[in-house]
Order: C-alpha cells, then structure tokens, then sequence
C-alpha cells in the first residue's frame, strides 16, 4: 500500500507539472495585455515597460516558465494583478467558503443518491424506478446556471423563505466576532455557540448546495442503481434470499457492499467535479469562494492568480483520488494482499 501511494504521488506531481505548463502557455496568449489592465487607463510607455520589468514579463517565455516554477516549488505563487495581494493569501480566504460548500454538497449527493439508486434497482422497471431516473436526470439537464436563477426566484423572489446571495446576512458580518478556524462558516458557529451566525450561514448556504446536488444527484443514483442490479443478480445474493435472510440485510449488508469500490470511484470524480464545477454556482450566488475570484481573474488576465487557483484545484481533485483509491485497500482486504 504504501509502494502503490508513493507510485501515485509521482503521478501527481507530473500530472501537477502537465497542468502548470498548459495553464501557463493558455495565460501568455490569451488577448489583452494585463499590465495595461493592472496600470488601469492610458500608462505612459515607460511605466507599462517598468511594471513589465518589474513582473518579468520582459524575459523570454522560456526562461518566464522555469522562473515561475522555482517560485512555486518554493510556495510562492506571486502576486494577483488585480487586488496586489499574494496569491496564496487571496486563496487561503476562499478556499474554506468552497470546500464547505462542495463538501457539504457531495455529502447530501451520497446520503440521497445512494438510497434512491438502491430502491430504483431493487423496483427495477417499476414506475418508481423509472419516475426517480426520470427525475434525477431532468435535475441534471438543467443547466447550472439557470437552475440557480430558478431557485433564486422561487425561494427568495416567490416565497422570501432564503436569502438571494452572500454568505452571511450583512448585520451578522458586521455584529459578529466568530473565530475562522476551520473556514467552515457552519463548524466556526457552532462550536463558538454564536447561533444568530449560524442560523444565517444555515440559510445562506442552502440554495447553492442545493443547485449542486441537483445537477449531480443523477451520477451517483444511476451508477448505483447499474451497480446494483448487476449484483443482485448474483448467486450469492440469491442463496442469501433463498436463506430467508431480511430484504434490507441483503441489500444493504451484502449487495450495497460489493458495489463500494465503483461507488467509491464516483463519488471521488463526482467531489473533484463539483469543487471546479462550483463556479458557476459560486459566481451567481456570489458566494465568496474561489469561483467569482478565478471568473474576474480570467476576464482581468490576471495569470497569476488564474493559475494559483488552477493549480490549487487540480491539486485538491488528484488529492481526492488519491484518498479514494487508498480507500480500496480498506474496503476489499484482497487487494492488501497483492
């Protein structure tokens, strides 16, 4: 196991290498110069060559990228164009609004999918079965976008029962002194016991977890409800009915189980998924997350912080696999014997 970790912390790091490459060449010839746009409007001549100067953008490509890359081998990452502060330091602010939303999100997608996946195989071809894959799958046509417009105008515009955006009532932003330990807005309240804070970051965040689970709910149901009817109709599922064992014990103890590791899989890619796909999700919702800082980075040309909150997320979703698949050595002992 751990031979197989180190083999696949390697991989990482030429994947990491791969993506730092690509996302650097994509941010040199992308149109617009981001000095211009740093320096604001009509810099003299000599000021945009002193900032590029400055910046290093005057060398040539090449010797740019190996610059750039004993930078970040040393945990520097530069500079954003647009707020002039370190990168790290602006991702280090939202990357706890983002994982507690994703998290939370991919939590409700395995605590829901995985039960309906496994009713929808059990009552296969029943009208159940397909209403909930009828269902699912309208839930993940929608577009993300628009379906967090719809629920905006539904919850807050109809009903007035959520709030439209934002993290925090403003009130409570001001009033309250919480410590940000964890970044999580919810485990920061509730383990300070400042309830009026967590009752806003409660109803704030409902409507963006919700548009998430909604467009990847599908995923997990179907892959386990395919899982689920290839299992059950093996052998040993059928000698265990055959046994009078209980429905749910066969279901849950027996069949559910010998799906875990291609249920483990999805899961996985499903996190990684929403932790890039959240952007859009973030940026309607004006949640203060990685996605509106990476979406006005890329209209400023901002590279340097494009490409800090690329490499971030890449890290975090090969992170996420890696966990994963060391998770198949727990859940099938024989692969610990190999």
């Amino acid at each position: 196991m751990a031979r197989y970790a180190a083999q696949r912390l390697l991989l990482m790091i030429g994947i990491l290498l791969g993506v730092l490459t690509i996302t650097f060449i994509l941010s040199r010839v992308l149109p617009g110069s981001p000095v211009e746009l740093m320096l604001g409007h009509r810099p003299t001549p000599e000021l945009i060559e002193a900032t590029k100067k400055e910046l290093g953008l005057d060398q040539p490509l090449i010797i740019q990228y190996f610059t750039y890359i004993g930078e970040v081998v040393q945990g520097e990452f530069g500079k954003s164009l647009r707020t002039g502060r370190p990168v790290l330091e602006e991702v280090g602010k939202r990357i706890g609004a983002t994982l507690e939303l994703t998290t939370l999100a991919i939590f409700f997608v395995v605590l829901i999918g995985v039960p309906l996946g496994v009713i929808s195989a059990v009552r296969q071809n029943s009208i159940l079965d397909n209403g909930l894959r009828a269902t699912t799958i309208a839930g993940m046509a929608f577009p993300a976008f628009m379906l967090a417009m719809m629920l905006q105008m539904l919850f807050y515009g109809e009903l007035g029962w959520l709030p439209l955006q934002g993290r925090l009532d403003s009130e409570v932003l001001l009033d309250s002194t919480f410590p940000r330990h964890t970044g999580f807005f919810l485990l920061d309240t509730l383990m300070t016991g400042d309830w009026r804070a967590f009752g806003s970051a409660a109803q704030h965040i409902v409507l963006p977890a919700l548009t998430l689970v909604i467009i990847t709910l599908a995923t997990v149901t179907r892959i386990t409800r395919n899982m689920m009817v290839e299992v059950l109709s093996e052998e040993f599922i059928r000698t265990a009915s055959a046994y009078g064992l209980p429905s749910r014990r066969i279901h849950y103890g027996y069949a559910l189980k010998a799906t875990l590791i291609p249920l483990l899989t999805v899961v996985g890619l499903t996190y990684g998924y929403l932790l890039g796909g959240a952007v859009v999700v973030e940026f309607v919702f004006d949640w203060p997350g990685l996605g509106g800082f990476m979406v006005f980075s890329i209209s400023q040309n901002d590279f340097p912080a494009v490409m800090g909150t690329t490499l971030f997320l890449a890290t975090a979703y090969l992170m996420i696999n890696l966990v994963v698949d060391l998770l198949y050595f727990v859940v099938d002992p024989r692969l610990r014997a190999q």
